[in-house]
């Protein structure tokens, strides 16, 4: 017992420090392909104090392949694997969490995510110009000019109602590889376009079940992960919709849909909703 809990203490400071770094060290950076998230003047200068008090070696760490890129070792990457899961477990909202597991799990499936984009001259277009989403690139109140029924209405709807940004998704880090880097992002930037196009709310049975349309097209362990072990924190009466009504739905629509990373959704804003989701054969949400 004393083992198991010095070694859950050990993963939960390890996590915490690299949660740390995501936050604190050189991981936002103004760029083309990765932009900052947060005000730029200030992020330079925290991030030039944090710089300046890290040894060289450890400097030698961060953007080595791209922006925000900090280099781990395998031995690294499986402790951070078990130690945000288990994290995310225990708090569902530590985002930091939740996107350190997906990068330090993703490689194999982020390489077939990226074949199948090749395979498709829409999701080709998509990883040869690189868009990124964010309030920079997006016009809220152009979107909330948009007719009712349009998707960029709802969306922006969405982000309203639930006081989401589009810039709230964390930048990249423990992919070790450029190209693979963005695939990450885009999926990680279109998670509430997901959530939009699915018509599902961002409460524990939407997530799940979008979760669950993610984990069968992109074969992401993160998203597996939480397709099946989200339930678990399902009421009786959730549980009981979520059986009866949300999972075969989820999984209907997961098999069935468009391949949803080859969408250019920036160029869908003026689309009726439903539409759309006939274009890419999503069922009309349960509720």
């Amino acid at each position: 017992m004393a083992l198991r809990r010095t070694v859950s203490e050990l993963l939960y400071n390890y996590c915490c420090k690299c949660a740390s770094l995501r936050s604190n060290s050189v991981f936002y950076e103004a760029t083309r392909r990765y932009p900052t998230f947060i005000n730029q003047d200030y992020e330079s200068q925290q991030r030039q104090e944090a710089s300046n008090n890290e040894p060289e070696s450890a400097k030698s760490r961060y953007d080595f392949l791209y922006p925000g890129h900090i280099q781990s070792s395998l031995l690294q990457k499986s402790l951070l694997s078990v130690g945000s899961a288990g994290m995310a477990i225990l708090d569902p909202s530590r985002d930091d969490m939740i996107a350190t597991l997906g990068e330090t799990t993703g490689h194999y499936a982020l390489q077939r995510i990226r074949h199948k984009m090749m395979q498709d001259p829409v999701g080709r277009q998509i990883l040869e110009e690189q868009p990124v989403i964010n309030t920079k690139t997006l016009d809220l109140d152009y979107l909330r000019s948009l007719p009712n029924d349009s998707f960029g209405k709802h969306y922006c709807n969405f982000l309203d109602k639930n006081g989401f940004s589009p810039d709230a998704r964390l930048p990249v880090s423990f992919v070790d590889d450029v190209d693979l880097a963005y695939v990450m992002l885009r999926y990680r930037q279109i998670h509430d376009l997901v959530h939009t196009v699915c018509g599902m709310k961002p409460n524990m049975l939407g997530e799940v079940a979008v979760k669950w349309v993610e984990a069968l097209q992109t074969g992401l362990p993160m998203c597996v992960f939480g397709a099946l072990f989200g339930p678990v924190r399902f009421g009786p009466r959730w549980r009981g919709k979520y059986v009866s009504t949300y999972l075969p739905w989820a999984i209907r629509n997961g098999y069935n849909a468009k391949f949803l990373m080859t969408v250019y959704y920036e160029k869908q804003w003026e689309t009726p909703i439903d539409q759309l989701r006939a274009e890419l054969k999503i069922d009309p949400p349960p509720d």
